[in-house]
C-alpha cells in the first residue's frame, strides 16, 4: 500500500535531514544527549507553533496523543522535563542556521524577472515583562529584539537575528552582507555613515529618512517631472551633501526628497539613487509598510506571546522555531499553489495536522465514497433472478 505522509510531515520536507545533521554536528547540538536529539527538539517546537500549544503539559499531551506518526517523522514520545532541560542548553545556532536554510529555499522559489531586489530592514521588540528579570531594557520595554531583513517579493525574511532590547539597530545593520544591485529600505534608526558608504560602494541603493539633527547642505535643485504618486505628492527634489563640522564624512552624492502624504503630514527621504524618478523612490519607501504588516502577522498568529520556558536560551529557540514554521507555511502554500488566504491555510493546517492527505486539497472535504463497488460476475456466468 502506498504511504501517504501527514500534513505535518509534508510541511517538514523542506528541512533536509542531512543538512540539519551537519549543522548539529558543527555546533555540537547533540553532545551528551542520550535520547532527545536536536531533530526531536525542532519537531516539538515547530509542532507547538502549528498546534497552538502554549504550555509544556499541553505540548506533551498533544504530541504523545499521535504516537502512530512518530516513527515516520523520525522522532519519539515527548517528556516535558526533558524538553525543558534541552531548551536551556541546546545551541541556538542550530535553529538559527536551520531557518536560514529554509528561508533560502523560499527565496529560490521566487522568480527574478529583471526587477530590482528590494530588501526591507527593521526590528520589532519582544516584550518579556517581569517574569524574565535577566532581560535587558532599552528604556521602553524589557525583553528581546527581533531584527529582520524582509524580501517582500518572496514574502519571507531572508535574514533573522535576535538580540537584547538595548542593542542599536545600526549595529545589526552593519553585519548584513550587502548584495550588489539590491535596494535597501530602512528607517532613521539605521543611521550609520560608514554603512551607507559601503552600500554605495557595492553599487547598491539605500532609501531612508535622515535624523532631525543631521546637517544637510543644498547642492542643487532637481526638476520634478511628475509629482503625484499613490497617496502622496513630491514637494521637493534636490541634491545635497553632508554639512558637518566634525569628522563625520560621507563621500557619496545624496538626494533629498520632501514628500507630503495624503493624510497631510510631510516626511523627508534620503537616498543615493540619482537615476530613478522622485515618485519611484517615494514609492519604495512607502513599500516599507509591508514589513510592519509582517510584524503584526507574526505577533498575532505565531505563538511568541507565551513561552514554554523563561530562560534566555529557551525563548530564543522558540522564536527561531516560530519563524521556521512561518517559512514552512509559505513554502507549502507556494509549492502547492494554495489559492486560499494564508491565514485560512494556517487555520486548516492546525486542524488537519496529522491527517494523511494532500496539502493542495486541504480546503476540500474528502470524498464520501472513494471507491465504487465493482461487479465481479463474469458475462459467461449464469445469472439467477429470485422472485
Amino acid at each position: 500500500m502506498r504511504f501517504t505522509p501527514s500534513i505535518f510531515g509534508k510541511l517538514l520536507e523542506p528541512i533536509k535531514r542531512r543538512q540539519f545533521d551537519r549543522l548539529v554536528e558543527r555546533h555540537a547540538g547533540d553532545a551528551y544527549v542520550k535520547s532527545f536529539t536536536s531533530w526531536s527538539h525542532l519537531l516539538a517546537l515547530v509542532y507547538a507553533q502549528f498546534s497552538s500549544a502554549v504550555s509544556l503539559r499541553g505540548l506533551e499531551a498533544g504530541w504523545n496523543a499521535n504516537r502512530q506518526h512518530h516513527y515516520h517523522l523520525g522522532s519519539g514520545p515527548l517528556v516535558r522535563s526533558t524538553l525543558a532541560d534541552a531548551s536551556k542548553r541546546r545551541p541556538v545556532a542550530v535553529f538559527a542556521e536551520t531557518f536560514g536554510l529554509v528561508a533560502s529555499q523560499l527565496d529560490r522559489q521566487t522568480r527574478r524577472d529583471g526587477t530590482a531586489m528590494v530588501k526591507l530592514i527593521d526590528s520589532t521588540p519582544i516584550p518579556l515583562g517581569k517574569l524574565c528579570d535577566w532581560a535587558k531594557s532599552n528604556g521602553r520595554i524589557r525583553g528581546l529584539k527581533m531584527h529582520i531583513v524582509f524580501d517582500p517579493k518572496a514574502d519571507c525574511p531572508s535574514i533573522l537575528d535576535i538580540t537584547d532590547a538595548n542593542v542599536n539597530d545600526a549595529q545589526i545593520g552593519r553585519t548584513i552582507v550587502i548584495e550588489a544591485g539590491a535596494i535597501y529600505v530602512f528607517d532613521k534608526g539605521y543611521c550609520h555613515y560608514g554603512w551607507w558608504a559601503a552600500i554605495a560602494a557595492a553599487k547598491s541603493i539605500f532609501v531612508t529618512r535622515p535624523k532631525t539633527n543631521m546637517g544637510l547642505k543644498l547642492v542643487c535643485d532637481r526638476p520634478i517631472k511628475d509629482a503625484k504618486g499613490d497617496g502622496f505628492t513630491v514637494l521637493e527634489d534636490a541634491e545635497v551633501s553632508l554639512a558637518s563640522k566634525s569628522d563625520s564624512k560621507l563621500p557619496i552624492r545624496l538626494r533629498r526628497l520632501i514628500v507630503q502624504r495624503q493624510e497631510g503630514d510631510t516626511i523627508t527621504l534620503l537616498t543615493n539613487d540619482l537615476e530613478r524618478s522622485a515618485v519611484d523612490i517615494a514609492q519604495l519607501y512607502k513599500g516599507r509598510w509591508q514589513i510592519e504588516l509582517l510584524f503584526r502577522w507574526i505577533k498575532q498568529h505565531l505563538k511568541i506571546r507565551k513561552f514554554l520556558g523563561y530562560n534566555d536560551n529557551a525563548i530564543r529557540l522558540q522564536l527561531f522555531a516560530a519563524m521556521i514554521a512561518y517559512a514552512l507555511l509559505r513554502i507549502a502554500a507556494r509549492a502547492c499553489r494554495i489559492a486560499i488566504p494564508i491565514l485560512r491555510f494556517t487555520e486548516l493546517v492546525t486542524q488537519c495536522l496529522f491527517e494523511r492527505r494532500r496539502i493542495d486539497a486541504i480546503d476540500r472535504p474528502p470524498p464520501i465514497n472513494p471507491s465504487r463497488r465493482r461487479d465481479r460476475t463474469s458475462p459467461d456466468q449464469i445469472g439467477f433472478a429470485y422472485v
